[in-house]
């Protein structure tokens, strides 16, 4: 596989032959696929976090620089958005990243591909493209190839991350390819070493000891489930491979929770070692409050005199699920994450409607970066959250909420006085007033 600096910001197939028509590939080696995992003692322990810029993901189930981690879920659940917003918060984190689309359609993949480059995120990443409309072989290679271009950059003590899109139609490819050559069939008509073709290529993620540059490779393989049954054959292979799983839930996707990740099942093997201290002691009881509040939401549906300790359970339960929740392509700095969680877990938003926490969110993130930056360069600069730093975030956070004001609020006073008519959008505010106003014209 031609490897180096010059496939960055390309668009290749899995024997490394460029198709995005700039010309070809300037290699500064050329790699073997496969080659033998690095074993336990070139190693080191997984204790530098990756921040994805995803909330949930960040204080909940962090992900090492070296680590495994599996996403999984239904299709049309958002796996793919959640690994390109991880792509896109690598600008300034100095990972260079690799994408490999196993058996998607070119228009997806070219999607993804404009996506990145709006982002500015293509200088740095590689898309290995074995799509739907090539053989079962170049399907079958492609992650292979994709982890060799990685393991360059970890060799030269640098950080890559790759991820492989998914994993599931990988197994797929390589059944198709045994099948024809007569060997015989397993478990779902899968060869019997269909394990072991996905161990060997998740064991080269690694973070690499510091007498062999310390660099890493962190994998992010995605499986897809069929009605959310993560007990299958594939997705279980994997789990065990990997070092914990992001799981992603349809109901919660329907129900509008995006990214819609279930913070029951999804788990990190490696957790607090991969989050930096500011974080840890934020989000530290983060995942226990919504899990409670998940429980006693399903009991609330029944009775309807709740005592005064529930109420308040299910009121900051909902504040927190609110602010998980996350626009696509805008991956949060962790230092913001740390601000935004820091006032959601001290029940600072308790007063605050659910509809508008986002809102609020929104315009605290813009008051945090105008009027107190150094708050936030601390926090990055130290990654941890000085007595200092608290104090001025808490008089911060209660200087915003004297001053705040929903946005929907003054929108809705608008239209009731009068002076912006009856329809929302013709206030002006409402980014979606044009299309209401075009619609009720066609209408």
């Amino acid at each position: 596989m031609p490897v180096g600096s010059g496939v960055l910001g390309r668009v290749i197939d899995a024997l490394g032959r460029p198709m995005d028509g700039k010309g070809e590939i300037e290699a500064e080696d050329i790699l073997p696929i496969e080659i033998v995992a690095p074993g336990i003692i070139k190693r080191q322990p997984v204790k530098e976090p990756l921040q994805t810029g995803i909330k949930a993901i960040d204080s909940m189930i962090p992900i090492g620089r070296g680590q495994r981690e599996l996403v999984i879920g239904d299709r049309k659940t958002g796996k793919s958005s959640i690994l390109i917003d991880t792509i896109i918060n690598q600008a300034d984190q100095d990972v260079k990243c690799v994408y490999v689309a196993i058996g998607q359609r070119d228009s997806a993949v070219a999607g993804i591909a404009a996506a990145l480059e709006d982002a500015g995120a293509m200088e740095y990443t590689t898309i290995i493209n074995a799509s739907a409309s090539q053989s079962a072989t170049l399907q079958y290679l492609a992650p292979y190839a994709g982890c060799a271009i990685g393991e360059f950059f970890m060799g030269r003590g640098q950080d890559a991350l790759v991820i492989y899109d998914d994993l599931s139609k990988h197994a797929t490819a390589y059944r198709q390819m045994m099948l024809l050559l007569r060997r015989p069939p397993g478990r779902e008509a899968y060869p019997g070493d269909v394990f072991y073709l996905h161990s060997r290529l998740l064991e080269r993620a690694a973070r690499l000891s510091d007498e062999i540059g310390g660099g890493s490779l962190t994998a992010l393989p995605v499986v897809e489930t069929k009605a959310g049954d993560i007990s299958a054959y594939i997705p279980t292979n994997v789990i065990s491979i990997t070092d914990g799983q992001i799981f992603l839930d349809q109901d919660l996707f329907n129900a509008g929770q995006r990214p819609a990740i279930d913070t029951g099942n999804s788990v990190s093997r490696v957790g607090g070692s991969a989050q930096i201290k500011a974080m840890k002691s934020v989000a530290g009881t983060l995942r226990l409050d919504l899990n409670q509040y998940r429980e006693l939401a399903s009991f609330a549906q029944f009775g309807s005199d709740l005592d005064k300790a529930t109420q308040q359970t299910l009121n900051r339960g909902e504040r927190l699920t609110a602010i998980l929740k996350q626009d696509e392509r805008d991956p949060v700095p962790v230092e913001m994450q740390v601000v935004v969680l820091y006032a959601a877990t001290n029940g600072y938003l308790d007063e605050v409607d659910t509809d508008a926490v986002m809102d609020w969110e929104r315009q605290f993130r813009d008051f945090m970066r105008n009027s107190h930056g150094g708050v936030l360069n601390d926090i990055r600069s130290s990654q941890k959250l000085s007595d200092e730093s608290e104090q001025q975030l808490r008089d911060a956070i209660e200087h915003f909420n004297e001053n705040y004001e929903p946005q929907h609020s003054r929108l809705v006073d608008a239209s009731v006085d009068g002076s912006g008519g009856t329809d929302r959008g013709a206030t002006g505010d409402d980014p979606r007033g044009d299309q209401l106003n075009a619609a009720g014209e066609r209408s």
